[in-house]
């Protein structure tokens, strides 16, 4: 008797999603959880690089053997597209388990209900065992090993010889079964990891948040308008009005300014990080920002702008933001920096 997959096993163990590696967690995945993982790693990209035009899971009553259908093409045609076949076991896969499917798809063909694809590429998360991969890696003798044990009723093909009619293997005897491949779960786990967002969302992995950027010598663009309030706040303190040239030569002031552009690249390093991962999150954190130290940054009792910017940077460093997926994230410098990313962007302004 065939073994069930695994998607009918029932008190299946939870695991703790993000401690255990992606090769293991695709072990307990659902037969439709391993179907949309491979639909997504198709809407990456194929196995060769493969570029599809449009990628459609399909596994299902109906499915007429294609858990996914990835086209190279719009259309629907002879060689313009690829069949993936989702096989989801316990343990490595068996060529009684993957007997019937190919004589479904041959039938299939046969019936005209789809052109012969590019490739049919099978995937099962413990791969191939050795007598099944033996056979792909050798397609002329799958080819016979198929017909032979379809004709006598074997290898899962019990009771379906009289399905193998003249039309049916005329089909087979003509298809090259060199465009049947195995795409290995580790292939499909690097397709997969190319879209970061999506791979740290499936797998719930925790990426690496790598160095901030360097600040540059001279304030860059990027910081412009950040630059100019601190200007403003010093030139109100000096009673000058100050350029940047002035505030980096200052003894006075220079060490502020160095202290305060660090932080914002400290920010900015977060910024770049999430941007990928948490695209939304970054902006969020920001807007959590502006209200934790909205009544600090508006109170009447600061009477300068460097009154205003002391009291808002102790308030800021006090915050536990830990509603943010980026709180884990965080470095010395982030929550100060923010504030700065709040004033580059016109949200908050030192002086009166």
């Amino acid at each position: 008797m065939a073994r069930k997959p695994s998607a009918s096993k029932r008190g299946r163990l939870v695991i703790d999603a993000g401690k255990f590696p992606p090769s293991v967690q695709v072990l307990h995945f659902t037969d439709e959880q391993w179907e949309q993982f491979i639909e997504e790693c198709c809407r990456i990209q194929g196995p060769n690089g493969e570029t599809y035009t449009q990628v459609k899971r399909l596994g299902g009553p109906g499915d007429g053997g294609r858990d996914v259908e990835a086209r190279l093409k719009p259309d629907l045609l002879e060689d313009s597209w690829d069949l993936y076949q989702a096989k989801h076991y316990r343990s490595p896969l068996a060529p009684s388990e993957f007997f019937p499917e190919l004589a479904k798809f041959f039938q299939h063909v046969s019936a005209g209900t789809y052109p012969c694809p590019k490739h049919y590429y099978l995937c099962a998360p413990l791969n191939a065992g050795n007598d099944l991969h033996d056979l792909i890696a050798a397609p002329e003798k799958l080819k016979a090993r198929l017909l032979q044990d379809w004709q006598s009723g074997t290898t899962g093909l019990n009771g379906k010889s009289d399905l193998l009619t003249e039309k049916v293997r005329s089909v087979v005897e003509a298809f090259n079964f060199a465009r049947i491949r195995e795409v290995l779960t580790r292939d499909l786990i690097d397709i997969h990891s190319k879209d970061e967002a999506a791979h740290s969302q499936l797998f719930h992995i925790e990426p690496k948040r790598g160095d901030d950027p360097a600040k540059p010598f001279a304030p860059a663009n990027i910081e412009q308008r950040f630059v100019e309030e601190l200007i403003k706040v010093y030139s109100e303190k000096s009673g000058e009005l100050l350029s940047t040239q002035d505030v980096m030569e200052s003894d006075i002031y220079s060490g502020h300014f160095d202290a305060s552009r660090a932080e914002f690249y400290c920010a900015e390093g977060l910024r770049r990080f999430s941007r990928d991962i948490f695209p939304e999150e970054f902006p969020k954190l920001l807007q959590m920002v502006l209200d934790g130290v909205r009544s600090i940054l508006k109170h009447p009792k600061h009477n300068t702008g460097f009154e205003r910017l002391d009291a808002v940077m102790e308030k800021v460093s006090a915050l536990q933001l830990t509603d943010s997926k980026l709180f884990p994230r965080l470095r010395g410098g982030d929550l100060p920096g923010t504030c700065h990313h709040l004033a580059n962007d016109g949200k908050i302004t030192w002086t009166k």
